[in-house]
């Protein structure tokens, strides 16, 4: 028997539901809503409701966006011949923050996974090709994760692009900022070495 009231256990249950949320977190989650003021708890169910109805992906790239395309697609500064591959919209989100980026991008919206059912089809990778072709797409930057998954990902796309005689890059790997080369595994110093030098 939970000693939870009803309301608070399905609370509880629907922040468990999200991604990364295990259940301690998610107790704390329903109890600052309970704890918040009434306002607040009505502006943020606003805002929740204005998302699910205003926010959608990018036609081209599959970026978040409150239009059709999103800005990055629509922004005449950017490089439409240089498109990074990611797999989510929080992977671009991330490489944007850098600033440092000024090409646009592909969201797969996954990775290769036959463990959990997901094939290229799954993904958005005929998109892909068919914006490198339409294009004038010269360099594909492939900006999976470093795990099994996503380097199934990457040599999959590296050998559907190739013969579209267009440059494929690959994210760099390796030792961080201000990382210690004693405490670098065999596998990352090998990484960055291919990456950054062989």
């Amino acid at each position: 028997m939970s000693a939870y009231t009803k309301s608070m256990q399905e609370l509880i249950e629907c922040f468990k539901k999200m991604r990364a949320i295990g259940a301690k977190t998610a107790e704390r989650m329903a109890f600052h809503v309970l704890k918040s003021s009434s306002d607040e708890m009505i502006r943020f169910s606003s805002v929740i409701r204005k998302v699910k109805e205003d926010v959608r992906f990018c036609r081209i790239c599959g970026n978040l966006s409150e239009s059709e395309v999103c800005p990055i697609c629509t922004d005449p500064r950017r490089d439409k011949t240089v498109v990074c591959v990611v797999e989510e919209p929080t992977d671009l989100i991330l490489i944007e923050k850098s600033g440092r980026y000024k090409g646009t991008y592909h969201v797969l919206f996954g990775v290769i996974s036959p463990l959990d059912g997901i094939g290229p089809e799954e993904l958005r990778i005929k998109e892909l090709i068919k914006r490198i072709k339409e294009d004038s797409v010269k360099e594909v930057i492939l900006a999976m994760d470093s795990n099994a998954e996503g380097e199934t990902t990457a040599l999959y796309l590296s050998e559907n692009i190739r013969p579209l005689k267009v440059k494929i890059s690959r994210i760099a790997y390796g030792i961080p900022v201000g990382g210690n080369l004693d405490y670098i595994d065999q596998a990352t110093l090998i990484r960055a070495s291919k990456e950054g030098f062989l």
